[in-house]
């Protein structure tokens, strides 16, 4: 029976790599996370680091290049590669922080508006019509300009607005499953609503679930980068390639590197999610199953 178990893990895995967006976004995304973690180990200079004698110093590729900073300088002197490794660390910290806070509110509340239905239903269904309503955009850089930009203020007003998806998805697959066979059994051995939710229903819709999460990152990290190019993000100067591409909006006729390399990041970076995303999508979905 092992073995069996064992054979059928290995014959989804290898499904599994096969997928390309998976494979190719999970590798890109896997290596993003990596460099993050390792940021201290492999960047060569300290990203806050000053030297205004060594200021605007051109990449690798350039005639005027120094060694000692493979993608040059910004307007302080700061090493440019040290600032993009660090500032993976801000876009996927804030990426998965918004996630996991947007993630437990809509959840819930998709799980109980789905399971429970009547007047739950109505009322959480009433909250997610009107978080529709809200531009997130616009609530999100009024939200940061009254509470001070900092990264607990970002991470909490994002989390607090990007909810809606999980609760429909949620929703939608709760109202399903309650009225399966194996739920109804559990109604008839009594067991508690927590237990049916939360150990029986939310496992059974954890690749939706997934599914969500890929593309919620993607957009918590352009939107993180949005809001540090108005300044509303994460406070000078801690690394966020939004920061980084506002800093550098003003040389970009002498100096496009500057934008040209966060830009860059931040968009390999997000495609790579949503690779991912639609790789689980399509692996998870009826046919691949």
């Amino acid at each position: 029976m092992a073995a069996t178990d064992t054979s059928a893990r290995n014959a989804h895995l290898r499904r599994l790599l096969r997928n390309s967006g998976v494979t190719l976004g999970g590798g890109i995304v896997a290596a993003m996370i990596l460099l993050a973690l390792l940021a201290p180990l492999i960047a060569p200079h300290s990203p806050f680091d000053q030297d205004l004698t060594r200021r605007f110093l051109p990449p690798f590729w350039h005639d005027r290049a120094v060694p000692g900073h493979l993608l040059g300088t910004d307007h302080l002197g700061r090493d440019y590669l040290s600032r993009l490794i660090y500032g993976s660390r801000i876009s996927l910290g804030v990426g998965f922080g918004v996630i996991l806070v947007s993630g437990s509110i809509g959840i819930t509340l998709g799980l109980i508006a789905g399971y429970f239905g009547g007047i739950a239903d109505m009322v959480i269904s009433f909250l997610i019509t009107t978080r529709l309503s809200l531009p997130i955009v616009l609530v999100a850089l009024a939200a940061v300009a009254l509470g001070g930009a900092s990264l607990v203020t970002l991470i909490t007003v994002l989390g607090l607005l990007l909810w809606d998806r999980f609760a429909v998805v949620t929703r939608a697959a709760a109202q399903s499953l309650r009225s399966r066979e194996f739920i109804k059994g559990l109604h008839a051995i009594g067991a508690s609503p927590a237990r049916i939710l939360f150990l029986e229903i939310l496992p059974n819709m954890r690749s939706a679930i997934i599914v969500v999460i890929t593309l919620e990152v993607a957009n918590v990290i352009l939107l993180e980068a949005a809001l540090s190019f108005l300044g509303l993000g994460v406070r000078p100067p801690t690394p966020s390639w939004g920061l980084m591409i506002a800093e550098g909006r003003e040389n970009i006729l002498f100096d496009p590197w500057l934008i040209a390399l966060p830009g860059a990041a931040l968009c390999i970076l997000v495609l790579a999610v949503n690779l991912l995303g639609d790789g689980l999508r399509d692996f998870t979905g009826p046919r691949k199953k």
